[in-house]
């Protein structure tokens, strides 16, 4: 069964004739509609329906880590707005870096000179990081972290070659939805795609690998050595690019065994590795970026989401020396690094370090894992709890011992879910898995009420061995 945000629609082809438009509605009808609080009647006619929506309410506000709907009914919020919102809504710090920014000056592109906010952020975020990894290079996206990173890998090594993992997401545009693969829905009607782009199998542990860390490793390294001896040279390639987590591809952690052979291969052969921490970041999983987990550094880090909590960012972190080779005007931007967003990513970066929410991730995430290996032992319909810190993923199943997805489960969940309270949503190429992405600054007691939201939901679904 897909998923509304996924399913495939056929191109109509016929084209609507000129002239002919939505249903209109006028201003005093707007109006009614907006105090009702009823935003979904007002966006139909006018917004795009080619976007997915896991929800049809209507959302009017957030405080702390609950949202509310119109109605004023709240939820407790272990979406995040798919890790973006990682210390919750309305964060005084935050708002107050928003507002005093907005207040002085709300854009001026960058490449006029320089911004105070722009710059503490970049210098945050470079320290941040291990050694080499010193030089910040702003745009707007996660999307957009990735282009800049694949363009710096073909222009700094001369080399055309991309390689990526199977059943990973690394955003819409067409570079990266040329090295994406989580979802046929991504790349359907949109070929020729980008070039010299090859994907290897990823190292799923749980899914083909029988939970043998060892065996994962082993399998993608042996796959990943059988296409450079057969489809393109080591020397042919720019780069590797890697989610640490997998994260649209259902929150599947690379085994750190797995890391450290793959740096160890772009280091034999001159090809630069690319972690793609735009989820999986920001203090995510217990450590400030997921590849520390594999005591590994790679050449570029590629960030948004949760940098700014919610403003239009992204970056991309590498050593000084890649960018200077990657030459002056070889990339550039309007928007990014606006000054705005930037004042929100030192209000997070303060926060992260000053509130503790490092440990806070790390702590809460091994809570959170508990509670929910304590109902994957009372309801078989849980196939496999994984992930690191509060980047945590449930996978259900039909059956433990084939492991056959239960879509179904999984769909009807994510509803039974928000009737009791609690967002979450879904992931994996077949959709089948539950993610939890609390705020990195949530307490024990919310971890609690949410596992036992999900827990009155599971068992609100019939289960179809019963």
């Amino acid at each position: 069964m897909e998923t509304a945000k996924d399913r495939v629609e056929p191109a109509s082809a016929a084209i609507a004739p000129a002239g002919a438009r939505a249903r209109d509605l006028t201003p005093a009808q707007i109006d009614k509609l907006a105090a009702a609080g009823d935003f979904a009647a007002i966006s139909k006619p006018y917004l795009s329906p080619i976007l997915g929506r896991y929800y049809e309410r209507n959302w009017s506000h957030g405080e702390g880590h609950t949202l509310y709907d119109s109605s004023g009914r709240g939820y407790l919020d272990f979406a995040c707005g798919i890790a973006t919102t990682s210390l919750g809504h309305h964060h005084p710090a935050v708002t107050q870096a928003i507002k005093d920014q907005a207040d002085k000056l709300l854009h001026i592109c960058n490449a006029l000179g320089y911004l105070e906010p722009v710059a503490r952020l970049a210098a945050l975020l470079a320290d941040s990081c291990p050694d080499p990894l010193d030089t910040v290079f702003f745009c707007n996206s996660g999307a957009e972290a990735i282009e800049a990173a694949l363009k710096l890998a073909r222009r700094v090594t001369g080399r055309p070659g991309i390689i990526a993992f199977r059943g990973a997401f690394h955003g819409r545009t067409f570079g990266a939805a040329s090295v994406t693969s989580s979802s046929i829905n991504y790349r359907l009607g949109y070929e020729p795609l980008l070039p010299s782009v090859y994907l290897t199998p990823f190292p799923n542990v749980y899914r083909y690998f029988g939970d043998d860390e060892e065996a994962a490793t082993a399998g993608a390294m042996g796959a990943l050595r059988t296409l450079l001896g057969h489809e393109i040279p080591a020397s042919s390639v720019a780069a590797i690019l890697i989610e640490p987590i997998q994260g649209e591809g259902g929150f599947n952690p690379a085994p750190a065994s797995f890391m450290r052979e793959l740096r160890a291969l772009c280091d034999e052969n001159g090809i630069m590795l690319i972690a793609d921490e735009v989820q999986s970041g920001m203090a995510r999983t217990g450590k400030m970026w997921a590849f520390e987990d594999a005591g590994i550094v790679p050449d570029v880090v590629c960030v948004a989401k949760a940098l700014a909590n919610g403003m239009p960012i992204g970056a991309i972190v590498t050593p000084r020396e890649l960018q200077e080779r990657w030459g002056v005007g070889a990339h550039g931007t309007t928007f990014g690094g606006n000054p705005v967003s930037c004042a929100a990513g030192v209000a997070v970066m303060n926060a992260i370090s000053q509130e503790g929410l490092i440990a806070n991730s790390a702590a809460r995430g091994k809570e959170l894992i508990a509670a929910l290996n304590a109902l994957k032992d009372k309801d078989d319909r849980i196939g496999d709890v994984r992930g690191r810190g509060l980047m945590v993923g449930v996978e259900l199943v039909k059956d433990r011992a084939t492991r056959d997805p239960d879509t179904d489960t999984c769909e009807a969940l994510i509803g039974a879910c928000s009737d009791q309270g609690l967002l979450v949503l879904n992931c994996g190429t077949h959709h089948n898995v539950i993610r939890f992405l609390p705020p990195i600054d949530v307490t024990s007691e919310e971890i609690v009420t949410g596992v036992g939201m999900f827990a009155a939901a599971l068992r609100s679904l019939p289960h179809p061995t019963a």
